[in-house]
Protein backbone atom coordinates (compact mmCIF):
# COMPACT_ATOMS: atom_id res chain seq x y z
CA UNK A 1 0.00 0.00 0.00
CA UNK A 2 1.42 3.43 -0.90
CA UNK A 3 2.60 5.23 2.24
CA UNK A 4 3.48 8.81 3.15
CA UNK A 5 6.57 9.20 0.90
CA UNK A 6 4.73 7.79 -2.14
CA UNK A 7 1.63 9.89 -1.52
CA UNK A 8 3.66 13.04 -0.97
CA UNK A 9 5.37 12.39 -4.30
CA UNK A 10 1.97 12.11 -5.98
CA UNK A 11 0.71 15.23 -4.23
CA UNK A 12 3.71 17.37 -5.13
CA UNK A 13 3.52 16.28 -8.76
CA UNK A 14 -0.23 16.93 -8.97
CA UNK A 15 -0.30 20.41 -7.40
CA UNK A 16 1.29 22.25 -10.36
CA UNK A 17 -0.77 20.22 -12.84
CA UNK A 18 -4.16 20.59 -11.19
CA UNK A 19 -4.25 23.77 -9.11
CA UNK A 20 -6.61 26.30 -10.75
CA UNK A 21 -7.56 23.78 -13.45
CA UNK A 22 -11.25 23.18 -14.08
CA UNK A 23 -12.58 19.64 -13.72
CA UNK A 24 -14.32 19.01 -17.03
CA UNK A 25 -15.78 15.60 -16.26
CA UNK A 26 -15.35 12.45 -14.19
CA UNK A 27 -15.47 9.08 -15.92
CA UNK A 28 -16.17 6.17 -13.58
CA UNK A 29 -15.22 3.06 -15.56
CA UNK A 30 -15.75 0.59 -12.75
CA UNK A 31 -18.88 1.22 -10.64
CA UNK A 32 -17.37 -0.39 -7.54
CA UNK A 33 -14.68 2.27 -7.15
CA UNK A 34 -17.18 5.07 -6.41
CA UNK A 35 -18.43 4.65 -2.85
CA UNK A 36 -20.75 7.67 -2.63
CA UNK A 37 -23.90 8.65 -4.50
CA UNK A 38 -24.71 11.99 -2.86
CA UNK A 39 -23.64 14.47 -4.02
CA UNK A 40 -23.41 13.07 -7.57
CA UNK A 41 -19.81 13.18 -8.73
CA UNK A 42 -21.01 14.53 -12.08
CA UNK A 43 -22.12 17.71 -10.33
CA UNK A 44 -18.48 18.51 -9.56
CA UNK A 45 -17.85 19.18 -13.26
CA UNK A 46 -16.94 22.78 -13.98
CA UNK A 47 -15.37 23.43 -10.59
CA UNK A 48 -11.76 24.51 -10.29
CA UNK A 49 -9.15 22.70 -8.21
CA UNK A 50 -8.18 24.75 -5.16
CA UNK A 51 -5.52 22.37 -3.84
CA UNK A 52 -4.33 18.78 -3.65
CA UNK A 53 -3.99 17.42 -0.11
CA UNK A 54 -2.76 14.26 1.55
CA UNK A 55 -4.98 12.99 4.35
CA UNK A 56 -3.28 10.03 5.99
CA UNK A 57 -3.00 7.53 3.14
CA UNK A 58 -5.54 9.33 0.95
CA UNK A 59 -5.16 11.89 -1.82
CA UNK A 60 -7.77 14.64 -1.73
CA UNK A 61 -8.69 16.88 -4.66
CA UNK A 62 -10.10 20.05 -3.13
CA UNK A 63 -12.48 21.84 -5.50
CA UNK A 64 -14.34 25.13 -5.29
CA UNK A 65 -17.29 25.49 -2.91
CA UNK A 66 -15.85 22.86 -0.53
CA UNK A 67 -16.25 19.92 -2.88
CA UNK A 68 -13.76 17.13 -2.25
CA UNK A 69 -12.84 14.02 -4.23
CA UNK A 70 -11.14 11.61 -1.85
CA UNK A 71 -9.04 8.83 -3.39
CA UNK A 72 -7.71 5.84 -1.43
CA UNK A 73 -5.30 3.73 -3.46
CA UNK A 74 -5.32 0.78 -1.05
CA UNK A 75 -2.82 -1.89 -2.20
CA UNK A 76 -2.90 -1.91 -5.99
CA UNK A 77 -4.32 1.51 -6.86
CA UNK A 78 -2.06 3.93 -8.74
CA UNK A 79 -2.41 7.41 -10.26
CA UNK A 80 -1.28 8.27 -13.78
CA UNK A 81 -1.19 11.58 -15.62
CA UNK A 82 -2.31 11.44 -19.24
CA UNK A 83 -1.67 14.06 -21.90
CA UNK A 84 -4.81 15.46 -23.58
CA UNK A 85 -6.50 12.81 -25.76
CA UNK A 86 -4.01 10.13 -24.63
CA UNK A 87 -5.40 6.61 -24.40
CA UNK A 88 -5.71 5.35 -20.79
CA UNK A 89 -4.05 2.06 -19.87
CA UNK A 90 -6.26 -0.91 -20.77
CA UNK A 91 -8.47 -2.81 -18.38
CA UNK A 92 -6.80 -1.59 -15.23
CA UNK A 93 -8.17 1.96 -15.47
CA UNK A 94 -11.12 2.34 -13.10
CA UNK A 95 -11.68 6.12 -13.18
CA UNK A 96 -10.53 9.18 -15.13
CA UNK A 97 -10.76 12.86 -14.20
CA UNK A 98 -10.49 15.13 -17.22
CA UNK A 99 -9.00 18.63 -17.08
CA UNK A 100 -8.13 21.12 -19.77
CA UNK A 101 -4.42 20.26 -19.63
CA UNK A 102 -4.71 16.48 -19.32
CA UNK A 103 -6.37 13.69 -17.38
CA UNK A 104 -5.75 12.00 -14.05
CA UNK A 105 -6.36 8.24 -14.26
CA UNK A 106 -6.85 5.89 -11.34
CA UNK A 107 -5.71 2.38 -12.16
CA UNK A 108 -5.90 -0.80 -10.13
CA UNK A 109 -4.12 -4.02 -11.04
CA UNK A 110 -5.40 -7.46 -10.08
CA UNK A 111 -8.91 -8.77 -9.58
CA UNK A 112 -9.64 -7.39 -6.13
CA UNK A 113 -11.23 -3.95 -6.27
CA UNK A 114 -10.17 -2.19 -3.06
CA UNK A 115 -9.31 1.32 -4.26
CA UNK A 116 -12.05 3.83 -3.56
CA UNK A 117 -13.33 7.27 -4.54
CA UNK A 118 -15.63 9.36 -2.36
CA UNK A 119 -17.20 12.61 -3.55
CA UNK A 120 -18.23 14.77 -0.60
CA UNK A 121 -19.03 18.35 0.36
CA UNK A 122 -17.84 20.35 3.35
CA UNK A 123 -14.83 20.28 5.65
CA UNK A 124 -16.92 18.45 8.27
CA UNK A 125 -17.53 15.58 5.85
CA UNK A 126 -13.83 15.48 4.97
CA UNK A 127 -12.92 15.31 8.66
CA UNK A 128 -14.79 12.02 8.80
CA UNK A 129 -11.99 10.46 6.73
CA UNK A 130 -9.31 11.56 9.18
CA UNK A 131 -8.43 8.68 11.50
CA UNK A 132 -6.78 11.17 13.87
CA UNK A 133 -3.18 10.04 13.58
CA UNK A 134 -0.44 12.59 14.19
CA UNK A 135 1.44 14.00 11.21
CA UNK A 136 5.05 13.34 12.16
CA UNK A 137 6.35 16.56 10.59
CA UNK A 138 3.78 18.65 12.47
CA UNK A 139 4.43 17.36 15.97
CA UNK A 140 7.17 17.25 18.59
CA UNK A 141 8.78 14.56 20.72
CA UNK A 142 6.47 15.10 23.69
CA UNK A 143 3.27 14.79 21.65
CA UNK A 144 4.69 11.86 19.67
CA UNK A 145 5.59 9.99 22.87
CA UNK A 146 2.27 10.75 24.54
CA UNK A 147 0.26 9.57 21.55
CA UNK A 148 2.11 6.29 21.02
CA UNK A 149 2.25 5.59 24.76
CA UNK A 150 -1.49 6.17 25.12
CA UNK A 151 -2.08 2.50 24.28
CA UNK A 152 0.16 -0.45 25.07
CA UNK A 153 1.07 -1.88 21.68
CA UNK A 154 4.14 -3.31 20.02
CA UNK A 155 6.15 -0.65 18.21
CA UNK A 156 5.31 -2.22 14.86
CA UNK A 157 1.60 -1.92 15.54
CA UNK A 158 1.86 1.56 17.06
CA UNK A 159 3.72 2.97 14.05
CA UNK A 160 1.19 1.55 11.60
CA UNK A 161 -1.98 2.42 13.54
CA UNK A 162 -3.66 5.30 11.61
CA UNK A 163 -5.31 6.47 14.84
CA UNK A 164 -1.86 7.11 16.31
CA UNK A 165 0.30 8.16 13.35
CA UNK A 166 -0.71 9.17 9.84
CA UNK A 167 0.64 7.69 6.65
CA UNK A 168 2.97 4.94 7.90
CA UNK A 169 2.51 1.32 6.86
CA UNK A 170 4.34 -1.97 6.78
CA UNK A 171 7.33 -0.96 4.69
CA UNK A 172 8.43 2.28 6.31
CA UNK A 173 7.73 1.05 9.83
CA UNK A 174 10.37 -1.64 9.23
CA UNK A 175 12.83 0.99 8.02
CA UNK A 176 12.08 3.30 10.95
CA UNK A 177 12.57 0.60 13.56
CA UNK A 178 15.83 -0.51 11.98
CA UNK A 179 17.10 3.09 11.99
CA UNK A 180 16.04 3.47 15.63
CA UNK A 181 17.66 0.13 16.59
CA UNK A 182 14.45 -1.03 18.26
CA UNK A 183 12.66 -4.36 18.23
CA UNK A 184 9.35 -4.47 16.34
CA UNK A 185 7.79 -6.33 19.27
CA UNK A 186 9.00 -3.97 21.99
CA UNK A 187 6.03 -2.61 23.94
CA UNK A 188 5.33 1.10 24.07
CA UNK A 189 4.82 0.80 27.83
CA UNK A 190 8.42 -0.38 28.28
CA UNK A 191 10.29 2.24 26.24
CA UNK A 192 12.76 4.53 27.98
CA UNK A 193 13.22 8.23 27.29
CA UNK A 194 16.27 7.76 25.08
CA UNK A 195 14.46 5.09 23.06
CA UNK A 196 11.48 7.39 22.48
CA UNK A 197 13.90 10.06 21.25
CA UNK A 198 15.57 7.59 18.87
CA UNK A 199 12.20 6.45 17.55
CA UNK A 200 10.98 10.00 17.00
CA UNK A 201 14.17 11.07 15.24
CA UNK A 202 14.24 7.92 13.11
CA UNK A 203 10.60 8.33 12.08
CA UNK A 204 11.14 11.86 10.83
CA UNK A 205 14.52 11.12 9.25
CA UNK A 206 13.46 8.00 7.35
CA UNK A 207 10.29 9.57 5.98
CA UNK A 208 12.05 12.82 5.02
CA UNK A 209 14.84 10.93 3.27
CA UNK A 210 12.40 8.83 1.27
CA UNK A 211 10.23 11.81 0.33
CA UNK A 212 13.33 13.49 -1.08
CA UNK A 213 14.62 10.32 -2.73
CA UNK A 214 11.32 9.66 -4.50
CA UNK A 215 11.09 13.31 -5.53
CA UNK A 216 14.47 13.08 -7.22
CA UNK A 217 13.65 9.75 -8.84
CA UNK A 218 10.32 10.96 -10.24
CA UNK A 219 11.77 14.31 -11.40
CA UNK A 220 8.46 16.21 -10.97
CA UNK A 221 6.52 13.50 -12.83
CA UNK A 222 3.96 11.23 -11.22
CA UNK A 223 5.89 8.20 -9.97
CA UNK A 224 5.64 5.29 -12.40
CA UNK A 225 6.86 2.63 -10.00
CA UNK A 226 5.16 2.77 -6.61
CA UNK A 227 6.21 -0.24 -4.59
CA UNK A 228 6.85 -1.26 -1.00
CA UNK A 229 9.98 -3.12 -2.06
CA UNK A 230 12.97 -1.02 -3.07
CA UNK A 231 16.61 -2.13 -3.31
CA UNK A 232 17.77 0.91 -1.32
CA UNK A 233 15.77 -0.16 1.74
CA UNK A 234 17.71 -1.43 4.72
CA UNK A 235 15.53 -4.35 5.83
CA UNK A 236 12.02 -4.30 4.35
CA UNK A 237 11.61 -7.03 1.75
CA UNK A 238 15.24 -8.07 2.23
CA UNK A 239 14.84 -11.35 4.13
CA UNK A 240 18.10 -13.28 4.14
CA UNK A 241 20.13 -10.44 2.67
CA UNK A 242 22.84 -8.71 4.70
CA UNK A 243 21.95 -5.85 6.99
CA UNK A 244 23.68 -2.73 5.61
CA UNK A 245 24.88 -1.84 9.12
CA UNK A 246 26.22 -5.09 10.57
CA UNK A 247 26.06 -7.62 7.73
CA UNK A 248 23.87 -10.13 9.59
CA UNK A 249 21.08 -11.74 7.51
CA UNK A 250 17.79 -9.84 7.71
CA UNK A 251 15.09 -11.78 9.55
CA UNK A 252 11.30 -11.75 9.23
CA UNK A 253 8.07 -12.49 11.05
CA UNK A 254 5.22 -13.56 8.76
CA UNK A 255 1.67 -12.72 9.79
CA UNK A 256 -1.61 -12.55 7.84
CA UNK A 257 -0.75 -11.08 4.41
CA UNK A 258 2.25 -9.13 5.70
CA UNK A 259 5.71 -9.71 7.03
CA UNK A 260 7.89 -7.73 9.38
CA UNK A 261 11.58 -7.50 8.50
CA UNK A 262 14.30 -6.67 11.03
CA UNK A 263 17.94 -7.20 11.90
CA UNK A 264 18.38 -9.37 14.97
CA UNK A 265 21.85 -8.05 15.71
CA UNK A 266 20.93 -4.36 15.41
CA UNK A 267 17.43 -4.46 16.88
CA UNK A 268 16.82 -7.40 19.20
CA UNK A 269 20.15 -8.01 20.89
CA UNK A 270 20.84 -11.00 18.64
CA UNK A 271 17.55 -12.74 19.44
CA UNK A 272 15.71 -14.26 16.47
CA UNK A 273 12.03 -13.58 17.02
CA UNK A 274 9.66 -16.51 16.71
CA UNK A 275 7.86 -16.79 13.40
CA UNK A 276 4.49 -18.34 14.22
CA UNK A 277 4.39 -20.79 11.32
CA UNK A 278 8.05 -21.86 11.21
CA UNK A 279 8.60 -21.98 14.96
CA UNK A 280 5.63 -24.34 15.33
CA UNK A 281 7.07 -26.53 12.58
CA UNK A 282 10.64 -26.61 13.86
CA UNK A 283 9.89 -26.59 17.62
CA UNK A 284 13.21 -27.07 19.43
CA UNK A 285 15.15 -26.72 16.18
CA UNK A 286 14.05 -23.07 15.90
CA UNK A 287 17.20 -20.92 16.19
CA UNK A 288 17.08 -18.64 19.21
CA UNK A 289 19.87 -16.27 18.21
CA UNK A 290 21.44 -14.81 15.12
CA UNK A 291 24.68 -16.61 15.99
CA UNK A 292 22.89 -19.94 15.78
CA UNK A 293 22.02 -19.18 12.18
CA UNK A 294 25.60 -18.40 11.21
Amino acid sequence: MPELPDLETYRRALVPRLRSQRLERSRILNPFVLRTAVPPIGDAAGKRVVDVRRLGKRIVLELEDEWFIVVHLMIAGRLRWLAPDAKPPGRITVAIFDFGNGSLALTEAGTKRRASIHCIRGEAALAGFDAGGLEVFATDLAAFTARLASENHTLKRALTDPHLLAGIGNAYSDEILHRARLSPIALTSKLKADEWARLFDATRAVLAEWVERLRVQSSAELPEKVTAFRPEMAVHGRFGKPCPVCGAPVQRIVYAENECNYCARCQTGGVVLADRALSRLLHKSWPRSIDALE
